[in-house]
């Protein structure tokens, strides 16, 4: 299964789960957002690219944190934005 995934998805072992359901940046805002996305290097949950401020991209591109898993009820994935590549757990 290793070389089926990219090596970022494949490297995350234990998930990191929502603390709450909200953007924490748009919350300091007040903005709005659509989905959210929990980043699996530190554990932020931050909105997803439909989300006016695309929060969770934002925050992968500038900190070097990969993959965010979907935050959202009944969602099982995680997606990497280095490789463009999602699995499903």
């Amino acid at each position: 299964m290793e070389d089926q995934i990219c090596k970022h998805l494949f490297a995350v072992k234990k998930l990191k789960h929502p603390k709450d359901y909200v953007c924490e940046e748009c919350i300091k805002t007040n903005s709005q957002w659509m989905h959210l996305r929990t980043c699996q290097t530190c554990g932020v949950t931050l909105c997803c690219d439909s989300s006016p401020n695309q929060h969770a991209s934002r925050h992968a591109h500038a900190e070097g944190h990969p993959v965010v898993m979907s935050a959202e009820p009944g969602e099982r994935w995680l997606w990497c934005y280095v490789d463009q590549e999602m699995v499903e757990y």
